[in-house]
């Protein structure tokens, strides 16, 4: 009667402490707080809690301790790459949560969204236009290619000697787009010709000289911000930590 009393009181210690363990593998514990822990992280990705996803976190952990008991066993941790890599995971997940503590606590505001879209709508322009161009060297050679689209030839063939081979092969015709896309003076050129007029001069730039023809215009279809939004957001908040990164690296002593 005494030893069934007695295994009664143990029994009744040691339940409250099996009820905070989710298992035990080779007499060590696994917490049912790791599984709380494992839950959570698997909720924040969108899985729902349940007792089925608890069931199979618990077998996941199990795995990885008997796992990682035989890590233990072969002193594979102390191997000098496993402990590079280790510490290179080690600091990944750091790094992590301080760029997502930071863009947690400088939130992207509705009016800087606003303020982008506006920008790049202002950039993108109302128009955009269907263009072709012969690009040469010199200004002779441009100003003859003038003169010979003038009294009748083809645009097509004489598009064969560009400098620019890509749209060469095309018959010097570009795709649709906005005057932002080309550098200044292209853009300024093209911004005054009516639709199937051909530039009188050539057009200088960076490049050489440009014979430029436009072949079409037509309204921007620019996306309404609602349909755009996340991704503006996202683009602000990634120019955001790029900008914290480099204040960073700016206030280190490096030598």
């Amino acid at each position: 009667m005494k030893r069934v009393l007695m295994l009664a009181a143990a029994l009744a210690v040691a339940g409250p402490v099996f009820a905070q363990n989710a298992a035990v593998v080779n007499g060590k514990a696994i917490p049912s707080t790791r599984v709380d822990q494992f839950v959570k992280l698997l909720t924040k990705q969108g899985q729902p809690d349940s007792p089925q996803l608890r069931e199979q976190v618990r077998e996941e952990l199990i795995n990885r301790e008997v796992l990682m008991q035989e890590v233990e066993k072969r002193g594979i941790a102390k191997k000098p790459d496993v402990q590079v890599e280790l510490e290179l995971s080690r600091q990944s997940v750091l790094i992590r949560q301080l760029l997502a503590d930071y863009a947690e606590k400088n939130p992207i505001s509705d009016a800087a969204i606003q303020a982008e879209y506006d920008n790049a709508k202002k950039v993108q322009g109302e128009k955009e236009y269907r263009a072709r161009h012969i690009l040469v060297e010199d200004e002779a050679k441009a100003r003859e290619i003038i003169a010979q689209l003038k009294a009748g030839g083809k645009f097509e063939e004489l598009a064969k000697q560009s400098k620019d081979t890509g749209s060469a092969a095309n018959g010097g015709e570009l795709d649709w787009a906005p005057p932002g896309t080309y550098v200044g003076p292209f853009a300024d050129a093209l911004g005054k010709l009516q639709k199937g007029q051909l530039t009188d001069a050539p057009v200088q730039t960076q490049f050489g000289y440009h014979v430029i023809q436009l072949e079409d215009v037509r309204d921007v279809q620019f996306p309404p911000l609602a349909e755009v939004k996340p991704q503006v957001e996202e683009s602000l908040r990634a120019a955001k930590l790029r900008s914290f990164q480099q204040e960073l690296r700016e206030k280190a002593k490096v030598q």
